[in-house]
């Protein structure tokens, strides 16, 4: 096999799908055995959100980040361990207060959202590099706030993952690079299907790729029943891949999914076109990431 890829599994997210799909992870303890065994089926890398315990919701309590990550350091598997810094975002439109937000609103400022990457070191984290409706939510990330977080992170020396939902996302982690903020070869991540980002089709991704410095690496998704498809679409097109339980609940159609499941179907997938996933090492050495 001559193309290797480096395949993430996003293992649980911050959405409402626990009541979904009951093998989506919700403790540290869950979230890290999830990371290990997706690592197991052959994953590179375990992009990792925390969640509440006792809700399932959104946590941003370092303590929580804490015991996941050491418990995927203590186990005896080898995984590339990959941060959220996405953090409070969310803004719920209000008509009663529009200023503030409404119910739900969780906005952190970059210094919060950047420290369970500065206070842990994981080897990799993502940074979305603007903002976009998100269904009926805003995901609010101003491009001031978005540089102070590319410079706290570059100073942590962890290797950013520039997240795009939407083309403007890509001229804006563009101009991250030209400023200085992303050292080495960047890495971007097409984020597709999100409503209402960018589109789940090869003509976006093929844009998207083609808007990227030469020297840049890149990686795309897609959310839901693009998953899979998505999966041999980006890889074929020279890009590394992602799927787990955060972007889709399911193997297929009436069929819920384990992390550990979707990322054996998409090394047999991969495998299927001569496409080898890489190990740890192998990515390591490849994207000059720090363990």
């Amino acid at each position: 096999m001559s193309q290797k890829v480096m395949l993430t599994a996003a293992v649980t997210g911050a959405g409402d799908t626990t009541q979904k799909n009951p093998n989506v992870p919700v403790t540290p303890k869950e979230i890290a055995e999830s990371a290990i065994a997706s690592a197991k089926a052959g994953a590179t890398v375990a992009h990792v959100h925390a969640r509440d315990p006792k809700t399932g919701g959104i946590s941003h309590h370092i303590d929580h980040y804490r015991e996941i990550v050491d418990r995927i350091r203590e186990s005896e598997t080898d995984v590339i361990i990959n941060i959220t810094s996405g953090g409070g975002g969310d803004f719920i439109p209000s008509l009663d207060t529009p200023a503030a937000g409404g119910d739900g609103t969780d906005i952190q400022t970059p210094a919060e959202r950047h420290e369970p990457v500065g206070e842990l070191l994981p080897e990799m984290c993502t940074l979305d590099c603007g903002s976009t409706n998100f269904g009926n939510m805003i995901y609010m990330s101003p491009t001031d706030w978005l540089r102070k977080q590319a410079k706290l992170i570059q100073e942590s020396g962890v290797k950013p993952e520039l997240e795009c939902f939407d083309t403007g996302h890509v001229r804006f982690a563009n101009q991250l690079v030209k400023e200085g903020l992303i050292d080495d070869d960047p890495m971007y991540q097409f984020c597709l299907g999100i409503p209402w980002g960018a589109d789940s089709d090869v003509e976006t991704l093929s844009y998207m790729k083609r808007r990227i410095p030469e020297n840049a690496h890149w990686s795309a998704f897609g959310i839901g029943r693009m998953q899979l498809p998505m999966v041999t679409q980006a890889a074929l097109l020279g890009g590394n891949v992602r799927v787990g339980l955060e972007d889709n609940l399911y193997l297929k159609k009436g069929v819920l999914a384990s992390n550990e499941q979707l990322v054996d179907q998409a090394v047999k997938q991969l495998n299927s076109n001569n496409i080898e996933v890489m190990t740890p090492a192998e990515a390591r050495e490849a994207y000059n990431l720090r363990k």
